[in-house]
């Protein structure tokens, strides 16, 4: 399995919430967290078959600013 590490504007419960339809959809339910406790707010994917590119529209489609983390 490949991770990739995103920065993002995720922040909180509700923000976790309005991002998880999207992301289960695109990545699979148990494939992703968000350490919303780090200052650059941490999107880590964890999923074969996912490209960073996929994973970026899918965070601004639901409404959120996201940036690749240097690997």
């Amino acid at each position: 399995m490949s991770t990739l590490r995103f920065k993002t504007t995720i922040n909180c419960g509700n923000c976790i919430r309005a991002v998880t339809p999207t992301l289960n959809q695109e990545v699979g339910a148990n494939n992703w967290q968000v350490d919303t406790a780090s200052p650059d707010k941490v999107l880590t994917i964890t999923a074969d078959q996912v490209s960073a590119s996929q994973v970026m529209e899918a965070v601004e489609a639901a409404g959120f600013e996201i940036q690749p983390l240097a690997q």
